[in-house]
């Protein structure tokens, strides 16, 4: 019994390229392997041949020829058949393993016996041989996992794990491996992200690695493979395809209707958008009002004793009894104006908004509430434009200092490997637009007064992670928000001299953010190479 069992299901892959498959695996420094071949009836005799000729000069490699062709799903299921290690990891026929691929697994898997799953970084490979565009993926993410099959390659799990869920199931063809580990993950102990590239995914012309658009019917099967697992684990939700093939979204009933208590601290300042002249918290209001389509709102505006009269009296046409107004006669404090306006909420949930912000999609609340449904979600993000339509907020990035993924970029920006198209955790988000659970924020103390102008929704959803509980950011919530459009230069040195002292090591380790990935950037940029 090996220690790993590789499975590789094999048919009419060129012979250079087979060759170069199994000398990946037989240059590993972890020596304690098997490699389960299953030739699925190729027609190209170079096959058996080469698969014989391994076989012959080294045990380890064991070799099951089908007499008919089943298919990816068949031939995947009888190699694993043919296993006996305590791990499996997958292979295609035409790809490579790094030679301390399965070494860098055993680190992990000898230091956490209840490792159940783990999965790597990994390239592609051209036809030129050369190694480009990494994935560096981010550890565990299980949002971003509904929304796309983002651990790949390599991928490795507990046989005995992978047996009990049933194995490679017939009609997932194409996406057959990721309706393999969604089964996996929802029952695996310990889930470990490998921050290396382990493993060169070969670039060939028929390949999903060259064309996207390929294989439709894999990109189907994985609609339906997120689909099952929603209902297995009984996520009341749809499933349906994202804006690029591969990328899925997962729009979650709403059952009951619970009451939003939203949070606006305000002023009454007035600015120039698209031209127009406007008091920026009645034209929030309007939007929210007018535009969203939720309704079971209460809206408690934190108000500035200098707010002129007929802000007040436009506030109160708009929202009428759903109003809550709450004066503050302070110096200029916004995490005293959220916790104040969070004192007189009411309902289990708040929305925190800022008065410069405008509503673009009229379901975003249902949107967020969703999501925040999920037991362990305390914090939930949306995407914020400029009045130009670029970027504002994608999410907080803390890769040494805080950012906001992407900021700047066209609304439209995919980010590296489709990042900014998928529903998914981060580190945090903005209080522009955050829904919040009532019960989380009483638990962490709502915001630290003493950051009175910036930082105070880092501070806050660190203090949530540090609990234990996620933050997710979606795509498909989107408001305008009229901020400056450059990033602010009043950043006080206090402020960030406190978040250094208190947040130092998360601030610095990211687990959405890759360590190969340049520090000090909000954009997915490759560290140099050395």
């Amino acid at each position: 019994m090996a220690r790993y069992s590789i499975i590789t299901p094999v048919y009419d892959p060129p012979e250079d390229v087979l060759r170069a498959c199994l000398d990946s695996v037989a240059r590993q420094t972890l020596t304690d392997w098997e490699h389960c071949l299953v030739d699925d009836a190729s027609t190209q005799p170079h096959v058996a041949r080469v698969l014989e000729e391994y076989a012959a000069k080294d045990h380890r490699f064991r070799v099951l020829r089908r007499t008919t062709n089943g298919g990816i799903v068949a031939a995947s299921q009888d190699a694993l058949e043919l296993a006996t290690g305590e791990f499996v990891a997958l292979l295609d026929h035409d790809d490579l393993l790094t030679r301390d691929a399965l070494a860098e697994v055993d680190v992990v898997a000898s230091t956490d016996p209840t490792l159940d799953y783990c999965y790597s970084d990994e390239d592609y490979l051209t036809p030129e041989g050369r190694f480009v565009d990494p994935f560096y993926k981010p550890d565990w993410s299980p949002e971003r996992f509904r929304s796309q099959m983002y651990t790949g390659h390599l991928s490795v799990a507990r046989r005995s794990l992978v047996l009990e869920v049933g194995g490679f199931r017939a009609g997932y063809e194409g996406s057959q491996d990721y309706d393999l580990v969604l089964r996996v993950t929802e029952r695996a102990r310990s889930i470990r992200h490998i921050p290396k590239v382990l493993y060169h995914w070969r670039i060939l012309p028929a390949s999903v690695a060259n064309n996207a658009a390929a294989k439709p019917w894999a990109y189907e099967a994985g609609r339906r493979a997120v689909q099952d697992h929603c209902d297995r684990t009984g996520r009341r939700a749809v499933v349906t395809d994202g804006v690029v093939p591969g990328v899925y979204r997962v729009e979650r009933e709403v059952p009951d209707r619970p009451l939003v208590s939203v949070v606006i601290p305000t002023r009454g300042s007035n600015g120039r958008v698209w031209g127009v002249d406007r008091c920026f918290v009645v034209e929030a209001v309007r939007s929210l009002v007018e535009r969203a389509r939720y309704t079971n709102l209460e809206i408690i505006c934190v108000v500035d004793r200098p707010t002129p009269a007929s802000v007040i009296a436009e506030l109160e046409r708009l929202a009428g009894d759903r109003l809550v107004l709450v004066w503050y006669d302070r110096p200029f404090n916004f995490s005293e104006k959220v916790n104040l306006g969070a004192a007189y909420a009411s309902g289990d949930l708040l929305l925190l908004l800022n008065d410069d912000v405008e509503v673009e999609s009229p379901d975003f609340i249902e949107t967020m509430l969703g999501l925040i449904q999920e037991e362990d979600v305390a914090m939930v993000g949306a995407k914020l434009l400029f009045a130009d339509g670029r970027l504002q907020h994608a999410g907080h990035v803390y890769n040494g200092d805080p950012f906001h993924a992407y900021f700047g970029y066209p609304a439209d920006h995919l980010g590296a490997c489709s990042v900014l198209a998928c529903q998914r955790e981060v580190s945090g988000v903005t209080a522009a637009c955050a829904l919040v659970r009532m019960s989380v924020w009483n638990e962490v103390g709502g915001m630290t007064p003493e950051l009175a102008g910036n930082f105070n929704d880092v501070d806050f959803s660190l203090k949530i992670r540090s609990r234990g509980y996620r933050i997710l950011w979606t795509p498909y919530a989107v408001l305008y928000h009229f901020e400056s459009m450059t990033r602010d230069p009043d950043v006080g040195a206090h402020e960030l001299r406190v978040m250094r002292e208190r947040w130092a090591t998360p601030m610095g380790n990211d687990p959405y953010y890759n360590p190969n990935l340049e520090p000090l950037r909000d954009d997915w940029m490759e560290r140099p190479r050395r």
